[in-house]
């Protein structure tokens, strides 16, 4: 069952209401939800509401979506499950990484907000409390020949969860955990929501990269990477425009997203 709701008080900066946002029970994923309300052949009042800035949240995702076809665990009624749908026309298809950049800046900052400490971007948008993660991002686009006509930013973030399994309980962490404090999902969601539609404004900004730079997580330091099973370390400089990672061995290395992988232990 979906209901939907608009925050009638904050407005976007030309003074329009904010679009929807899709309030959800329990969902596959909100991906796949908002995805479905773009790519319907056949124009349903649902579809015809939906546009720029559409939200889809769910209180429980039974099958959400990571990076490189991996799962997203979470905690029913516990968590952030949010899918954002977003005009991207504002950038070249060539430039894809710059919305990723932006929606990761928006995370990082929403989190940061509250947690208020330690809160970087793991390369490429994973979100970060210290070595911990709390949150992740996938960015699932539509494009029809050399036309990027829809992105939809799907959003995990650990918010109330306490607990997690032994698997991931070292890995992971929640803002309950971080502040001691528990939270309303859907509020925080609302809001996130709306930080990600005011970034979309500033996302030709030349200091886009810079500012997602000054976050980057493990920046300046030495990491752990795999790369074809070997693992090796590298000093972590910077994420370019095109979205490489650049570290140095005992040269300049440049990685796109695939080529390697963190080692964190």
């Amino acid at each position: 069952m979906a209901q939907q709701s608009t925050d009638n008080c904050a407005r976007l900066p030309d003074g329009q209401a904010f679009p929807p946002l899709i309030e959800l029970l329990s969902v596959d994923s909100t991906n796949n939800y908002a995805l479905s309300l773009l790519k319907h052949p056949e124009l349903t009042e649902r579809q015809e509401m939906t546009g720029h800035g559409t939200a889809v949240f769910a209180h429980e995702q039974y099958a959400g979506k990571g990076q490189r076809g991996k799962t997203w665990q979470s905690q029913k009624g516990a968590n952030i499950h949010l899918s954002v749908v977003l005009d991207p026309r504002k950038i070249d298809l060539q430039q894809q990484f710059l919305l990723i950049a932006m929606v990761a800046l928006a995370v990082r900052d929403f989190f940061d907000r509250y947690a208020q400490s330690d809160i970087c971007i793991k390369w490429p948008n994973d979100i970060y409390f210290r070595n911990r993660k709390a949150g992740g991002i996938l960015i699932e686009n539509i494009i029809s020949g050399n036309e990027w006509k829809w992105a939809v930013a799907g959003i995990g973030l650990n918010i109330n969860q306490a607990c997690f399994d032994d698997s991931i309980a070292k890995k992971a962490v929640s803002l309950r955990q971080i502040t001691g404090r528990e939270f309303d999902c859907l509020l925080l969601a609302t809001e996130l929501r709306n930080d990600i539609l005011q970034g979309m404004e500033q996302i030709n900004s030349p200091h886009l990269m810079t500012v997602y730079n000054r976050f980057l997580f493990k920046k300046d330091e030495k990491a752990r990477f795999e790369k074809d099973g070997q693992v090796f370390e590298a000093v972590v400089r910077e994420v370019l425009t095109n979205g490489q990672l650049a570290v140095h061995t005992d040269r300049e290395l440049c990685f796109d997203f695939g080529d390697v992988s963190w080692v964190i232990e």
